[in-house]
């Protein structure tokens, strides 16, 4: 037998899988790592404990497998995307890692905008929003000039893993997409960004596509994991490009619902000229020469699991949305914002907050609960608009994460989109998706497409119901007002929060 491994470098836990070639999991193990948050709004980790876990991660994976580790023929990462690692000339880490979801950097973000304009989105193809790396850059430059000073490279996540694993320095394009940095469409480094901000181009580390060899592993590495020198590591992904390969989003047309504590609509691109005038993420996937649009919804899951735990805290997620199915659509006239904790795709705004409008006496738990799912789904609707506004024909959604494990909300998003929803066999998210990197990279496919065609198989699918789907167009438009009747007052009332 054969096998390949995925790497998915969350924010909370490193996970492995061992996948075979018929792309089943064989074995998969975690190693949770701790969140250090020393003031409000920051939140960092060290860059040692994601080696560690994924070091002892790797070593349980071979143990318990009882795979020969000449079997093991390649390896291959997904990573958190966003978070600063500062290198010294030794290639020491300097500080703290800090993370996507850190947002001390508002500051340097507005900087960012006086200074670039509009060749921000020329180039970089995105805003300037706190969990890019280049505004952590900044902050670092500005708050911490020692630190600044002594950088030599900076690394995302993932490559710091890799580079402890192999020696080689190095970033792929889909994790550099999400720095600011890179001349999205030129797949290099912007000299124009980098010197408006005094950054010498040293600082940025070598670019390499995802599927890349790299090398092997370092002999004390395959020593303290029990692999092989012998197996081969390729670069690996940003864990959304991981994910939509895990999907299965290779081709034009294909597009993917994730909802995990956020929420992602991603679609594949090969048109380069697109002008979305920053509503929407333009980064590059992991498929060479190929891109991905991106909308994100911040607070998706999370705003079930914040109801839940507000409201209903001693049920299971299952006892909580028992009786969802029994309402019917609209709620009965409730309706649900989950900018809970501001929002991303299509209003970049720290300061909205989420909204109950139409709260009613006859409203009971499963009213509230409903409207919440049909919240995070109306949220997610507006990035697949914006989709099929630039001329995309979007009649299948791949649904992955916790919105693809309840029936009732699977039929939902097929309904609210109104298109079909596949829920996949054996999703295995990012994980997957780096895993069929490696395999790809080891030769098992003549491409991607051909590794997802192998290893991904549908298990089901959920057809829109034409009355519903009107109804929930009409729920829609109702929807989309409340962000502009509720932003003025969203703003007046931050400054009563906490």
């Amino acid at each position: 037998m054969s096998y390949v491994i995925g790497v998915d470098l969350g924010t909370s836990a490193v996970k492995t899988v061992l996948v075979d070639k018929q792309g089943n999991i064989a074995y998969e193990t975690s190693e949770s790592y701790p969140l250090s948050q020393p003031k409000a709004g920051y939140s960092e980790q060290s860059p040692e404990d994601w080696v560690k876990g994924t070091l002892t991660s790797l070593r349980r994976l071979v143990e318990i497998s009882g795979v020969s580790p000449d079997e093991i023929e390649g390896l291959s990462f997904s990573g958190q995307m966003h978070g600063l690692v500062l290198l010294d000339e030794d290639n020491h880490v300097i500080r703290p890692a800090i993370l996507w979801n850190d947002t001390r950097t508002s500051k340097q973000c507005r900087q960012i905008e006086q200074v670039l304009g509009d060749e921000l989105l020329q180039i970089a193809r995105n805003r300037a929003l706190e969990g890019f790396t280049l505004p952590k850059i900044l902050w670092v430059q500005e708050n911490e000039p020692e630190h600044m000073e002594a950088a030599r490279v900076f690394l995302l996540p993932k490559d710091y893993v890799r580079y402890q694993l192999t020696g080689d320095l190095a970033m792929d394009y889909s994790d550099a997409a999400g720095t600011l940095l890179l001349d999205v469409t030129g797949k290099k480094w912007s000299e124009k960004i980098a010197s408006a901000f005094h950054l010498p181009m040293s600082l940025c580390p070598r670019l390499i596509e995802s599927f890349e060899d790299v090398g092997g592993l370092l002999p004390e590495v395959a020593e303290q994991t029990g692999l092989s020198v012998n197996t081969r590591v390729y670069g690996g992904g940003a864990d959304n490009a991981c994910g939509a390969i895990g999907a299965g989003i290779l081709s034009e047309g294909q597009t993917m619902c994730s909802i995990g504590t956020s929420g992602v609509v991603l679609s594949y691109e090969e048109r380069k000229d697109l002008d979305f005038e920053g509503k929407v993420h333009f980064f590059n996937h992991s498929e060479q020469d190929a891109f991905y649009i991106m909308g994100v919804t911040l607070a998706a899951g999370y705003s079930l699991e914040w109801f839940r735990g507000a409201f209903g805290k001693d049920l299971s997620f299952d006892q909580l949305l028992h009786d969802v199915n029994n309402v019917e659509a609209g709620a009965e006239g409730l309706l649900f914002t989950p900018y809970i904790v501001g929002e991303r795709t299509p209003h970049p705004d720290a300061d909205i907050r989420g909204s109950f409008i139409g709260i009613d006496a006859a409203h009971k738990l499963p009213h509230f609960a409903r409207a919440v799912l049909e919240g995070i789904t109306f949220s997610l609707r507006e990035s697949i608009d914006i989709l099929r506004e630039s001329g995309k024909t979007i009649t299948s959604v791949v649904s992955i994460g916790g919105g693809a494990k309840n029936e009732t909300w699977l039929q939902m998003q097929a309904d609210i989109f109104n298109a079909e929803i596949v829920r996949l066999e054996n999703e295995q998210g990012p994980a997957m998706g780096a895993a069929m990197l490696a395999a790809y990279g080891s030769e098992w496919f003549p491409s991607l497409q051909d590794c997802a065609a192998a290893f991904l198989r549908p298990a089901k699918s959920y057809q829109p119901d034409a009355k519903r789907a009107e109804k929930y167009n009409e729920l829609f438009a109702m929807y989309q007002d409340i962000y502009g009747q509720t932003a003025e007052l969203n703003k007046r009332l931050a400054a009563f929060r906490g």
